[in-house]
Order: C-alpha cells, then structure tokens, then sequence
C-alpha cells in the first residue's frame, strides 16, 4: 500500500489512500466529534473507550475529536476526574491505537486542542492572554512562547490547536476582546507571523510542532453593538485592508487551517462565504491548507443565519464553499451523505475536501508517528523554564498609565502596604477564558507576588478583597478601609474576570460558550458570550476606590480585566494606574516585580481606551471624515493606541528620511534617534506610523507600519531605522487590488501614536517623472 510508504512524497500517499476509501470513509475524515466524550477514566488513571465512540469508528472513521484533553465547566472535566500530563498522553495514545489497529484502513486521528494562551488541560502553562502578549509589542517573545505552548501540546498527542486569534477589534464591549491582540492590523499582523513560526516551527512533523488554525475568518472583531457573532458592517475595501491582512500575513508564513467566523457579512454567512474561502483564500494567496468551521457553524446556516432550509442544504453550502472539516457538530455526519447522494454536492468536491485533511495529517507525521511519548509530557508540561516564560511576557505586556508624582516604583523598605480588591487574590480571575482548573499553589496572585518581594509579615502585607467584581454588597468595605487606615500605600486590585470555573456561570452546550446571567454568584463579565453595554466597573469596585481615596493615601490601581475600562473618576483621582488585563499563572510574580522597581514596565496599549463608552467604535486609525465631536465630549481618547510610561524618560530627535523621494517600488530608510534621558535602564516601543496625504480612496489619518522595542540604558542614544518600501506605502486601491500612489505621504514616529515627529516622503513613479 503506498499511503502506508513514508519515502514517497505526500501527494501520491494521499491519492493512493483516497482510491482505497469508501463514501463514508471519505466523509468521515471530515467529522470532528467532542474528544472528552470518547472515554471515561478508571480509578487507576486510565481511560475505557466509550461504545459511541467505537460505533462511530466502525460507521466510516472519525478525521479528529476535538478537546480531548480539554478541561473546564463545559466538559465537566475536573481536577478530580481530569488526566495529569502524563495520563493525558497515554489516554491520547490509547485512543489512536483503537483507531490505527480497528479501522479498514487505519488513519490516524487528527487530535486538535484549544491553546490560545496555553493549552488547555490539567497541568499546562497558563500564559497571559493575547491582549496582554500584544501589549508587549515583541513578536520574538511571543513566538518562544508559541514554541513552548506547541511543545507541551504536541508532548501529549495534540497535532493541533484553534489559535492564533487574528481579529481586529473595532468595540471592546466585545466578550471576547481579551483573545485579539488589539486594533491595528499591521501589528496583528506581526504577531500572526511570529505565531505561525512558533507553533508550527521548522517542520510539522517535529515532536514539538503542532498545526496552527487562523480565526476567525474575517470580520469577528467588528460585530454589531459588540454582541458576539453578530454582523460585520463593512465594505469589500475595508474588509481586505484591515481584517484580512493579519490573515494573509498568516498564511504568507505558512498556516495550515483557516476557521471561518460565525458572523455574516453583507448577508453572507462566513462559514459559507465563497467568495472568502475559494477566491480569497485559496485563487488570490495560495493557501493550501485546509478549513474548519467553528463549533456548530454549520447547523447556524439553518438555525440562525437561514441560508438553508434543511440540513442537507446547510451541509452542502458549507462543503461548496469550501469547508473541509466540521468541529464538533453533526451536519456532515448526518447530511453529507444524502447531499451527495441528491447531487447537492459531487464525488470531487468531497474527494477535494478529504484529500486536504489527510494531506494534513500526513505532513504532520500521524501516519508515520502516531503516537506520543507520556514521559516526555510529564517532563515539559508546566516546567519551570515555561513559568519562567510565562512571567516575562507578563512583564513586558503589563502596562503602566499613570504615575503622578512618581509614586511608583514602591521602596522595598516601606512599612506596609494593605493589598485589596476582588482580584488582589483570585487565581482564576487573572488567567482568563479558555483556562483549565487549576491546583493550590498553581497560580501566583497580586497579593502572593507582594509578599514574596516584602516577606511574610502580616504586619507588612495586609489584605482585603473589600467586594467582588459583580455584587452590590459592601459587608467587606469595613475591614478594607480598617487595613487601608493601617497602610503606608495601597494596592487596589479592580477590574473583571473571565472566570467560569471561579463563577460556575451558564453555559451554551452546543458550543461551549458562556450564557449572560443575573445570578449574583458569578462573577464572569467577559468571555466569549459575555458582551457588555458599557465599560464601567460592574458591582461597587468604583465606590470602594472612592472610599479608600478619601483616607488620603498613596492609591494604586491595578486593573486586572478582558477589556478597557471607562472610569474617569479613577483615571483623574488615582495617583497610579497599571494595566494587566489577565497576566496568567505568573502574574502576581510579574505586577510584584514592576511594583517594587525589579522590572521596569515597557507594555504598550494596543487598544485605544476612550473616555466615555458613547465614543465608541474609538480607534487611532480612522479616517479622516469621522467627525469632530459630539455635544457633550470631543473625540480623543483617555489614552491612545501604542500608549505606556516607563520609570525612565525617553527623547526623540534627528528624524531623517534618505532619500526622500522613490519610485513605487524603491525603499527609503527613515532613521530617528532615541535616548534614554532617564535615571534608569528601560525597554521603548519606537513606532512608524505613516499617512498618505492624498489618495484615489479615502484613508486613514495614520496607520502602524513598523516598530522596534529597544532596551537602553541610563545616557544611552541610539539610531532606530526603518525601511520604508512597497509594504508600507500600499493601499487597496479603487479596483480592490493592492497599489502604490504617486504623492506625498507623512512619516511619523514616535512612542505613541498622538506623540510623533514628523517628516514626508514623496512617490513618483516614472511616468510621474515625465
């Protein structure tokens, strides 16, 4: 059997396995049921295959499960009746030795995990979420972090994971905010590269490499009124020029899977989007990999969208358009057949879609090395090396707003400091969604990370969480404002939580996703599912700083949180601000050391906070005719895109730009010097931002095109250089397609995108020349 011949190149193993394959066979591949429900663990830590599960291999194949090791409220997977890193990898091994040795012809499985920041089973890294990974402005780190992600993944079977999370937020109301990396689609961009480098290394088929998904295709981040899933509003220009250039850069880099999103746009269901898929996708940038809809996407063509009157109608909609794989539902399982058979769909079509799943898995060694090695997950799963990672992209994504005065950094030798607040010391509050349960001793909290730097005086570290993040009670305002009296300084540890584990919220069984509820319990306000109508703080966390200001003591905020928050009363009263959004399993050790002066922060707001809600969508690349104002309010922001102090003071000059006027496909080199003016040694993000003045279509004020995080010491002065060339100074032109103008662009740079020098560069082409 050739498929079963490892020295011959994938394509011909792949065609030789398709001619051997039945309807069913075929269809099965493109099925992906739940991975937790196909066993049950035993009192000894190993795992009984369910009958389901067997019935269902004998049927026709199952191509993937997905979650398998997947641990949280929706799998009801506990710590208790979860697997440790070492069982999870037997169990995965257990369950694709059934599958290899009792099928016709013995295709693997193609195990896929969730793994935006971190993978989510029992034991596995907790990284901060992506928010805070873009807050550092650091591919490089973020693609050592994707290594190790990769690596504990693959360490335990999973040859998969649904991240990164390519969604350019235009409505931080949005849930799922805390999963994007921000606004800007060049910086996104950056970040999708690094991803695909770090998860997928050098060859699929490596024991540390797992394949990479691109979501959610295109458009998720600008939903109607922030709610999950709803319409994206915009144009075909708009649409190529911001939300799918994170995606191309992506698949520029060598992704393998592409999710299509569950909205719509301009009434066309993304999950049976052709024009995206096939066109876009697959004619205009080459990709070949394969796509796999989001969980339950395709029964929302019937039940939601109503693009398909019945289930075979969703289903062939769905394979036309070229969907390859269905996570976790039963529409190709149930309805693909007769699609087929009614001549909805033909033979090609569901030969093309099952030909690039097992390409897939023959590129990723599952043929040839299907199985995992339990020691060598017992070994990397949680090592100290990735806590240690973990801490520093803490470090580097936690972002300091204010600091008047010079409050911070806070001496090691004060007298005591009282840490309150409901997020001073919850673990699950500061890890964010798409978290596993977690064990005591597991996560560092703000309060665990302050005693570690002052000791274990109780004297020293007094602590109260004064109230929580949704409850209206104010029973733990005395004790509070009794130890905040006691205090040299104050801590306060507000914001909100994505917690489901630590809330027990509601749950959408169909896809995992959190259910809004009333009940004063939880205390979830973010989240997938978990959208907002404003951006204040929920509960009494606002009055608790305000009774604690009125002591007349040194006041900290750290806000801990999924999303900005609007409170103008904390931004105009409180002495210093610290944005961590969830800094994962590290970050009370992280917010510790930048507290206390042993890290100077350098994180960067890769989001625009505005001052009121009602100035929302706010984001520093709009165009040019969005308006002045409204009656009550202008249109800047309480802090702009690429916003961060540092305990150091940096100075720019001696912006240069040589030679200042190119041909369209010329490069300019823009060089400006930075110093560190300052008393200590601290990390800048240099940004490039660049306008084009004039222009067939309208264009944004000013957009990201480049940047360089450098670190300087005290008195140091560096030259920072930036090639300005076609990349750059391109637009999706009139007829849709890329294009470089004649004209004048402006060439900002700066720390910020409101605080910028400025030069200008000039673009002839030679017929401009004439």
């Amino acid at each position: 059997m050739d498929y079963k011949n490892a020295s011959l190149p994938v394509a011909e193993r792949v065609r030789d396995l398709l001619g051997r394959m039945t309807v069913k066979e075929k269809i099965g591949q493109l099925v992906q049921p739940f991975g937790w429900k196909s066993y049950s663990k035993k009192a000894d830590g190993s795992i009984e295959l369910t009958e389901a599960f067997k019935a269902a291999l004998a049927g026709g194949g199952v191509g993937s499960l997905y979650g398998t090791l997947r641990a949280d409220p929706w799998t009801e997977v506990t710590l208790e009746t979860g697997l440790s890193p070492e069982e999870g990898a037997a169990a995965v091994n257990a369950i694709q030795r059934y599958a290899v040795e009792n099928t016709r012809l013995g295709i693997p499985i193609l195990f896929g995990e969730e793994c935006s920041h971190g993978h989510m089973a029992i034991g596995a890294t907790v990284f901060p979420v992506p928010l805070t990974v873009g807050s550092t402005w650091n591919p490089q780190l973020y693609e050592e972090m994707c290594r190790a992600v990769a690596a504990e993944t693959r360490s335990q079977g999973g040859a998969a994971t649904y991240s990164p999370v390519l969604d350019v937020v235009r409505d931080p109301r949005w849930g799922r905010t805390e999963e994007t990396f921000g606004e800007d689609p060049y910086l996104i961009g950056e970040l999708a590269a690094a991803a695909i480098r770090g998860l997928q290394g050098q060859s699929l088929d490596a024991e540390d490499s797992v394949m990479a998904t691109l979501k959610h295709f295109a458009g998720y981040g600008s939903p109607e009124g922030g709610r999950n899933g709803a319409p994206a509003h915009m144009g075909l220009r708009e649409l190529h020029e911001v939300d799918l250039y994170p995606f191309r850069k992506a698949v520029e880099a060598g992704a393998c899977s592409i999710m299509p999103a569950y909205n719509e746009i301009d009434g066309i269901p993304c999950t049976s989007n052709r024009y995206l898929l096939d066109e876009v996708v697959r004619r205009d940038w080459g990709f070949d990999g394969m796509v796999i809809t989001d969980c339950g996407a395709i029964y929302m063509l019937q039940n939601g969208h109503n693009t398909a009157a019945t289930g075979e109608e969703a289903a062939a909609q769905a394979l036309k358009a070229g969907i390859d794989m269905e996570m976790s539902g039963d529409m190709f399982h149930k309805y693909l057949l007769a699609a087929l058979e009614q001549g909805d769909v033909t033979p090609e079509e569901l030969d093309l879609a099952a030909s690039r799943v097992l390409s897939l898995k023959f590129r990723l060694g599952l043929f040839d090395r299907p199985y995992a090695n339990p020691a060598r997950a017992r070994d990397i799963i949680g090592s100290p090396q990735h806590k240690r990672l973990a801490r520093r992209v803490a470090e580097e994504g936690i972002i300091l707003l204010k600091n008047e005065g010079g409050i911070l950094p806070l001496s090691k030798e004060i007298g005591s400091v009282a840490v309150i607040g409901p997020n001073a010391n919850s673990a699950y509050n500061q890890l964010g969604d798409y978290t596993s349960p977690q064990r005591d001793g597991q996560i560092v909290t703000v309060l665990e990370g302050i005693r570690g730097v002052l000791g274990g005086d109780p004297q020293r570290v007094l602590y109260a969480p004064g109230c929580r993040i949704r409850d209206n009670s104010r029973d733990g305002f005395p004790r509070a404002l009794d130890i905040a009296s006691q205090a040299d300084a104050v801590v306060l540890v507000i914001g909100g939580s994505s917690a489901r584990d630590f809330g027990g919220g509601a749950i959408d069984l169909r896809t995992g996703a959190s259910v809004v509820t009333d009940h004063a319990w939880s205390d979830m306000e973010c989240g997938e599912g978990i959208d907002r109508s404003t951006l204040h703080l929920l509960g009494v966390q606002l009055e608790l700083a305000q009774e604690i200001y009125r002591l007349g003591k040194p006041v900290i905020v750290i806000y801990i949180n999924g999303r900005p928050v609007t409170e103008p009363w904390i931004d105009e009263h409180a002495p210093a601000i610290i944005e961590a959004w969830y800094p994962g399993q590290e970050g009370g050790n992280a917010l510790a050391a930048i507290l206390f002066g042993d890290v100077n922060p350098s994180g960067r707001l890769t989001l625009t906070i505005p001052k009121h809600v009602g100035q929302l969508p706010l984001y520093y690349n709009s165009r040019r005719t969005r308006g002045k104002r409204y009656l009550e309010t202008d249109l800047s922001p309480q802090y702009p895109f690429g916003f961060g102090l540092s305990y150091t003071e940096f100075t720019y000059g001696n912006l240069r730009i040589e030679p200042d006027i190119i041909g369209p496909d010329e490069e300019a080199l823009v060089q400006v010097e930075v110093a560190n003016s300052g008393p200590v040694a601290g990390a800048e993000v240099v940004q490039l931002y660049i306008s084009d003045l004039v222009a067939s279509v309208t264009r944004p004020e000013k957009a990201l095109k480049g940047f360089r995080k450098i670190v300087l010491e005290p008195g140091e002065r560096r030259t920072v250089s930036f090639a300005v060339s076609r990349e750059q100074l391109e637009m999706v032109g009139y007829d849709l397609q890329r294009v470089v103008e004649d004209g004048e662009f402006g060439i900002r740079v700066g720390c910020n995108s409101a605080d910028l020098l400025s030069g200008r560069l000039i673009v002839r082409s030679q017929e401009g020349l004439r």
